[in-house]
Formats: structure tokens, C-alpha cells, sequence
């Protein structure tokens, strides 16, 4: 009785932390966004350029976090699992949810074409990587170097609009550099208490790590996109939300996956996460055919989304 009594506590007290862990982390990382954002709002980037660079990477700080601490940790497949997952989560159950809690709108065919491609190529790059069980520096280089390579491409291929952009009030430089470095500061914490109980959680019921990272990890560091997209649309940012959704998804697939090996290289379970890079490139592209030939994001295309969001899911867990 009294050996239950003590699992159920501690059960409790790792889900506590896995919560508040991811709390911290979203409530950080949205605020660091927009203090990151008036550092560059005297600059005339058109919206999806932020939302793919700035706003995706921004969002994109707690699995930024996690993979760091998840390799310092020796546990990979913490680090992948919740990449992946992540990548996965945004293109289907984020994008999913927005035209259902806001409304319909158009999507730029060509932008979501190019963006799409990127993050299958980048997944696939990754599947790669991920056949020998191991994570190297190397690795890491090749797969931060696709974010960059990637991100200037799509940089030049696109044409600055008239979309507003989300608007922050205004301090000194100097302010939001400071506020925002304590931000990314209080991210890592986050991130490394949601870390911490996610493995815990893992070894109390005998999970798979990658397994967990990808199904519970994965919706809980996708919280400041749906936050941020969410936020972008209400203003009229459509440019900026999709840019948010895709951008994340490619730096999950790229520099989330190589920050933590760059530091600390790690071993990793290389069926699952191949398995898990080869199913979001999968589900990726099915979201990108479906909005190249809709041109709008409706309630029905969400429903799509999330359907295959469940799919997904269902094929990591079997």
C-alpha cells in the first residue's frame, strides 16, 4: 500500500514538473519573441521572412533548449523524439487548430511550396544521419548548415508585401537585448525541468524516450507557435503565422535536432527516429499538396490536419 501511495506521488510529481516546466517555457518564449521582434522592427523584412527566421526560431527556444540539455544529458532520443515531434505537431495539429479558433485565409501557394520542400529535404537529410544510432558534431554542422542554406533561399524568394507585423511597444535597444537574454535564460529552465520530468516519466512506466518525447514532448514545446500564430492572425499577419508554422517546423527538422549534438553528441535509437523523420516528411508533404491546391486554409483543410496529426501519432506509438 504504502509503495503505491509513494509511485502515485512521485507520478504526480513528475507531471507536475513536465507542466510547469513547459509553462515556463511558453510563457518565456512568447514574451522573449516580442522583445526579440522590437530589436528588428525598424527593418522592412516582409512578415513570412520573420515568421520563417526570427518568430520560428523564437518560438522554436524551448526545443532549441531541450535538445542542448537533453545531449548534455546523454539522452538523444529525448532530443530528437521532441524535435521531430515537434516538427510533425506544428504542420498538422497547430497549423489545424488556427482557421478553427480564428478563420479561414489564404495561403501563398509558392511560399508554402518552397518551405514544404525544405523541411523534407531537411528530414530526409536527417533520416540519414540518424542510420548509424549516433549524433556527431559533424552530424550537427550538416544539419544547421541545411537551416541556414535553406533559410537564405527562401529569403531571396520572397517579395516584401504590405502585411502588417506584429507591433510591440516601444523601449531602448538596450532594454529589450537585456529583457530578452533573461527571457531565453528562464526558456532553458524551462526546458531542462520539463526535460528532467519527461525522462523520469519514461523510466516509471517503462516507455520508449524517444516515444514520449515525440507524442507529450512535442505538444507541449509547440505551445508558443500556436500562441504566436494565433496572436499573428488576430492582427492580420497571415504572411507571419504561416511563416511561424513552416519556420518552426524547418528549424525543428534542422537546428533543434543539431544544437544539442554540436555541444554534446549523443547516441540515439536510430529505427524510431528514422521512423519519425520518414512520417512527418509524409504528413508534410500531404499538408503542402492540400494547401498548394486549396489556396485557403479552412475549417476543413484544419480538420485534415489534425486527422493527420492523429495518424502520425497513431503510427510512433504502434
Amino acid at each position: 500500500m504504502g509503495t503505491a501511495v509513494g509511485d502515485a506521488a512521485l507520478i504526480v510529481l513528475y507531471v507536475l514538473t513536465v507542466v510547469g516546466g513547459f509553462g515556463v517555457t511558453l510563457l518565456a518564449s512568447r514574451r522573449a519573441v516580442m522583445h526579440a521582434r522590437a530589436l528588428a522592427d525598424s527593418t522592412a523584412v516582409p512578415p513570412f521572412i520573420l515568421g520563417i527566421t526570427l518568430f520560428a526560431v523564437g518560438t522554436d527556444l524551448p526545443e532549441i533548449a531541450n535538445s542542448i540539455v537533453a545531449s548534455v544529458a546523454g539522452h538523444g532520443d529525448i532530443n530528437v523524439g521532441d524535435s521531430v515531434g515537434s516538427a510533425a505537431t506544428q504542420v498538422t495539429l497547430v497549423l489545424g487548430l488556427l482557421p478553427l479558433i480564428v478563420a479561414a485565409f489564404a495561403v501563398g501557394r509558392a511560399e508554402v511550396g518552397r518551405i514544404s520542400a525544405a523541411i523534407v529535404v531537411a528530414l530526409a537529410v536527417a533520416a540519414a544521419l540518424f542510420a548509424d544510432g549516433f549524433l556527431s558534431r559533424l552530424d550537427a554542422v550538416v544539419l544547421i548548415t541545411l537551416w541556414l542554406v535553406g533559410s537564405a533561399y527562401i529569403w531571396q524568394s520572397v517579395r516584401p508585401g504590405d502585411e502588417p507585423v506584429e507591433q510591440v511597444d516601444s523601449r531602448t535597444i538596450a532594454g529589450h537585448a537585456t529583457i530578452t537574454l533573461g527571457l531565453l535564460a528562464a526558456v532553458g529552465a524551462g526546458a531542462a525541468a520539463a526535460m528532467w520530468g519527461l525522462i523520469q516519466i519514461a523510466a516509471f512506466i517503462g516507455a520508449a524516450e524517444y516515444t514520449v518525447a515525440f507524442v507529450v514532448g512535442s505538444i507541449g514545446t509547440s505551445l508558443p507557435e500556436l500562441v504566436v500564430s494565433f496572436t499573428a492572425l488576430r492582427t492580420g499577419a497571415r504572411g507571419l503565422a504561416i511563416g511561424d508554422v513552416f519556420g518552426s517546423s524547418f528549424v525543428d527538422s534542422t537546428l533543434s535536432i543539431g544544437a544539442g549534438p554540436l555541444i554534446a553528441p549523443t547516441a540515439i535509437t536510430a529505427s524510431l527516429a528514422q521512423e519519425g523523420a520518414l512520417t512527418t516528411a509524409t504528413v508534410v508533404l500531404a499538408v503542402a499538396a492540400m494547401l498548394i491546391a486549396t489556396g485557403r486554409h479552412t475549417r476543413w483543410t484544419g480538420l485534415v490536419c489534425i486527422a493527420l496529426w492523429i495518424v502520425a501519432y497513431a503510427v510512433i506509438i504502434a
